[in-house]
């Protein structure tokens, strides 16, 4: 049970009289003018239309507010051409080729997951080298012959159906799974017959987002949150229309319990997990990212059933539960930012009298606590690596769990009454690996791991603390090959997200192999606004301590330089989501220290971010342009407001997708077209088909995209 919390998008309203659009544009060819004079290929001409409204007594100038309506037949026309013009220029990038397929060697190796066992039925997904997708399994037994459950490469002719969220029931004779379009965050949830393979057609439920089953241990139905899809609501208000339901196999689901009503609110959304006896749902409303309310039903006690008893309410701070053997472990930061857990009695539920059982550690971040094989498993952040840890239920220490190196671990995962356990490893050189290991022995193996042509003895990797703007100390991480000269000539890859109390650890990433195999520095910086630190550490770079984040990976661009990896030329900076919010406003507020700028399905208008896809979810985490202060923080950095005319910005290469329904790509198509229109020299957007926030699903789509990245890098870092 994490106490992760995770979420969703924006909220902000700016009501004003907007001129019409200018009828014609003198200054509609200026960009393509003086990329010319450059010799730089120009890209297609953007209408531009004189657009200024008065928000808060502020001028707010929205030029191209018309590439918002993406329906429109001049916006599709207007994106395909900008998508042919940037891929036709990546594809005659010298190197490209030889990027592809060093990266093919790279990501079409076999690799599989743990299994995960219910009832006598284990359950596991692989993915063999010639696979696009990975293929979910199940078996009889630990020995069992394996038999194919879902393989999603049979789904579509052109892959763009995806599966995830495989829950198997507790005794192994269903699963439920959530089905994708194009990788889109919404999907339909089915329910599948293990034996027989057969989809329960009428226990199908579409239109659902961000949640997934939760199994009653008798497998005759499951706990999910449903959020409507009907389109007269307005989509980023759909958050706060999501209810907790239950669904009994067999019955109509439009017809399902209602268990908890609707929030109301935009900013607060629900989720509910019940216990594995079957005898407590806890309930889970989500502030934003730094408050949640915790909430417990006890299903099988006559006298409060059908009532939510609160555990937590109001606090300010997250909490998170889950159950064993009739006792509840609390997992909060109240009064400890960095998490500690309480083990609580169902009957005796007054705060004092908790028992303290895991206190907060000095330094380490508690990220995750579950019961396996009769033991609490625990999973710490120090200094944003993992480690891992066993006690007893009481909480005495028993051993922690050796790791290869400094990098990621996904915690134990297990049954809370078997022995048998597993958990992942990668880091930045260390290809994905998986271990079993007996909980109550501490006898560790290796069960599964990715062969990839990648020798983890050939790099360096070092974590160092440099200053940021204030003096505040931040971690990053440097990887280089060994014998590196500090001669500031090493083109370097710096990236960074700082947002949403989300944590940068080492894990492997194929983009970053080649980039090192030519000479490259790789370096992830941990801002504030993630969750290495904890909960002060989150919020010291939002709302109005956002500029702090910003700040952040500004100090780690110059100290990059100041040590010697390199010098501005050769810098790239990287990022995507927030992280497209981070280097969109690191280029605008100091273009000069970069030689190139990947920004991935970003936010960068952020006077209007809470009007689309699931934006107002995010109006706790960024504020909103409603409240004249929020408005102030928000316009002060928002990058698409910040673009000047004549002044000099590092090329830039947009990777948007064509069916991101949690970032409108409003905000991609906005700000290439206001840096193209500034003059920039190179501003290219490319629009990934049939892929959706997280991308495509596909291997041939990854390879590609991080072929075009490596080339346009080198391209631009090399000048």
């Amino acid at each position: 049970m994490t106490r992760r919390i995770f979420a969703l998008s924006a909220l902000l309203a700016c009501s004003t009289a907007a001129p019409p659009p200018a009828a014609t544009d003198p200054a509609a060819s200026a960009a393509a003018a003086q990329a010319a004079s450059t010799g730089a290929p120009a890209p297609p001409v953007t209408r531009k239309d004189a657009i200024i409204e008065t928000i808060h007594g502020q001028s707010v100038a929205d030029p191209y507010r018309w590439l918002e309506d993406e329906k429109s037949a001049e916006v599709q026309a207007w994106m395909s051409a900008q998508d042919a013009f940037a891929r036709a220029e990546l594809a005659n990038l010298p190197g490209r080729a030889a990027y592809e397929e060093r990266l093919k060697g790279l990501l079409y190796v076999d690799s599989r997951g743990a299994p995960a066992k219910r009832g006598k039925r284990y359950f596991y997904w692989k993915k063999a080298a010639d696979q696009e997708k990975a293929v979910h399994y199940w078996q009889e037994g630990e020995a069992g012959e394996p038999k194919v459950l879902l393989d999603p490469n049979t789904l579509s002719a052109d892959g763009s159906i995806s599966v995830t969220e495989v829950v198997p029931s507790e005794d192994g004779q269903l699963v439920a799974y959530m089905e994708r379009g194009n990788n889109a965050d919404e999907a339909t949830l089915r329910v599948m017959e293990v034996a027989t393979g057969q989809v329960r057609a009428g226990d199908s439920i579409p239109g659902l987002r961000y949640t997934s089953a939760s199994w009653s241990p008798d497998g005759k139905g499951f706990y999910y949150t449903w959020i409507p899809s009907d389109p007269a609501i307005p989509t980023n208000e759909r958050m706060g229309y999501g209810e907790v339901r239950y669904h009994a196999l067999g019955t109509d689901p439009a017809k399902d319990p209602v268990l908890r009503e609707k929030t109301g609110d935009p900013t607060r959304w629900q989720g509910a997990s019940v216990s594995k006896d079957g005898k407590y749902l806890f309930l889970t409303i989500s502030h934003g990212w730094s408050e949640t309310d915790l909430y417990v039903r006890f299903l099988k006690d006559k006298k409060r059933a059908g009532t939510w008893v609160p555990l937590a309410v109001g606090t300010k701070a997250i909490y998170s539960a889950v159950a064993h053997k009739d006792r509840f472990y609390v997992i909060t930061n109240d009064g400890a930012p960095r998490f500690q857990a309480y083990l609580v009695d169902p009957n005796k539920l007054d705060k004092k009298q908790w028992k303290l059982v895991i206190p907060e550690d000095a330094e380490a971040v508690l990220d995750n606590l579950d019961v396996v094989g009769g033991h609490v498993a625990l999973t710490y952040l120090r200094n944003a690596t993992t480690e891992l840890e066993v006690r007893t239920l009481a909480g005495k220490p028993v051993r922690k769990i050796a790791l290869p190196t400094l990098g990621t671990s996904s915690g134990l995962y297990g049954r809370p009454d078997d022995d048998v356990a597993y958990f992942s490893f990668s880091s930045f050189v260390y290809p994905e690996e998986i271990y079993r290991t007996n909980i109550k022995t501490g006898e560790t193996k290796v069960y599964a791991q990715v062969k990839a042509p990648v020798t983890p003895g050939d790099y360096v990797v070092e974590q160092h603390r440099y200053p940021s703007k204030d003096g505040t100390p931040i971690s990053i991480f440097v990887v280089h090959k060994k014998g590196l000269t500090k001669n500031g000539e090493n083109p370097t890859m710096l990236y960074g997200y700082g947002g949403f109390n989300i944590s940068l650890t080492p894990a492997f990433t194929a983009l970053a192999v080649p980039f090192l195999d030519e000479g490259g520095v790789y370096a992830v910086a941990n801002l504030r606004g993630g969750g290495e630190y904890g909960e002060a550490w989150h919020q010291a770079g939002m709302l109005a301590k956002k500029q702090n984040v910003f700040d952040d990976f500004i100090a780690a661009a110059e100290w990059l330089q100041k040590e010697g990896y390199t010098k501005p030329a050769r810098l790239g900076i990287r990022g995507g989501s927030n992280g497209g919010l981070l280097v969109g406003t690191a280029m605008t507020q100091r273009p000069e220290l970069y030689g190139a700028v990947i920004c991935a399905v970003p936010l960068l208008d952020m006077v209007r971010y809470h009007d689309f896809g699931v934006g107002q979810a995010w109006v706790p985490e960024y504020g909103s342009a409603d409240d004249p202060a929020q408005f102030a923080t928000l316009y002060a950095y928002s990058p698409y407001h910040h673009v000047e005319a004549g002044k000099s910005y590092p090329p830039l290469l947009m990777l948007s997708a064509d069916h991101d329904d949690r970032v409108d790509p409003m905000h991609a198509r906005k700000f290439v077209a206001q840096v193209q229109g500034a003059g920039a020299k190179v501003a290219w957007l490319r629009i990934e088909k049939h892929a959706g926030h997280g991308g495509a699903d596909l291997r041939r789509q990854a390879v590609a995209q991080a072929a075009d990245t490596l080339a346009f890098l080198k391209s631009q870092l090399s000048r």
